[in-house]
């Protein structure tokens, strides 16, 4: 016996494959790229906010007192020693421990 099928279309096929892979197109881009830019820009913002002075860790974990800086460039006083730094390698700025405690 031979069964006959009947055609439902190429196109509600075609969406049914589709859906399933923009939904998680969708889903990795909330939970990943949307978290990553964020993260991208805090830092932007706290790289330029830095000024000659303040304390900061670099991505190496290296803990200086910047002495001069520019747009690419920023030098660290570490222990006596001065150190050049791309301004990318600075991870965070960090507190100096309070003398009173």
């Amino acid at each position: 016996m031979i069964i006959a099928q009947t055609d439902t279309g190429s196109s509600g096929n075609l969406l049914g494959l589709l859906l399933p892979l923009l939904l998680l197109g969708g889903i990795f881009w909330v939970l990943f790229i949307l978290p990553q830019r964020r993260r991208v820009k805090a830092l932007d913002a706290m790289r330029s906010s830095l000024e000659v002075g303040d304390e900061v860790r670099t991505v190496g974990g290296i803990i200086g007192v910047i002495k001069h800086m520019n747009d690419d460039e920023v030098t660290l006083d570490v222990g006596g020693s001065t150190i050049r730094f791309t301004s990318r390698a600075v991870a965070d700025k960090t507190t100096p421990p309070d003398p009173t405690e």
